[in-house]
């Protein structure tokens, strides 16, 4: 199996244009920006399922996440990168992703051009063991105090917070 940080990355520009190609590796080192997919997978009932991230992970180890997704390959569609990760991470090999909005963020520690998506499934998953160590459904109204504490990815909670103001109006 091909190590995860070799895996090339297309560097994208403020407006989302190609303009060279890095390794995964190299990525992270430098927090070049990139493109991201974010998948809000959501029960019939309006639950968020959220997860803990695996101590291995390169950015946010350790970390609770209230999207599943990943980094979008050299080549790779937003809509292609969201279904794969969705099939890696949770076992679901068919389903409806509803594309929602796209999305900027940076931080210290990661700088991407993503898109969002909506994901309506009730489960069974199966967790990708090298990604999640587990993960459950939580309505909103148990939310907010997960959040205030436990440590939470903060692009994964900017995306919630867009789509809770998308929600409202």
């Amino acid at each position: 199996m091909p190590d995860p940080a070799d895996e090339l990355i297309d560097v994208v520009d403020d407006d989302d244009r190609v303009v060279a190609q890095r390794s995964r590796a190299e990525i992270r080192r430098h927090n070049l920006r990139h493109r991201s997919v974010y998948i809000l997978v959501l029960s019939r009932t309006g639950d968020l399922f959220v997860h803990r991230r695996t101590t291995t992970k390169d950015v946010y180890p350790g970390y609770h996440d209230v999207a599943v997704g990943g980094v979008v390959g050299a080549g790779e569609s937003y809509a292609d990168a969201a279904a794969r990760e969705l099939r890696e991470e949770l076992g679901i090999a068919a389903g409806v992703l509803e594309p929602l909005f796209p999305v900027r963020y940076h931080d210290a520690t990661t700088a991407v051009n993503g898109m969002v998506f909506r994901c309506v499934h009730d489960g069974p998953f199966v967790l990708q063991a090298s990604e999640i160590v587990s993960g459950e459904f939580v309505p909103a109204t148990l939310l907010e105090d997960r959040i205030g504490r436990e440590r939470f990815c903060p692009d994964g909670l900017a995306v919630l917070a867009h789509y809770r103001r998308l929600q409202k109006s």
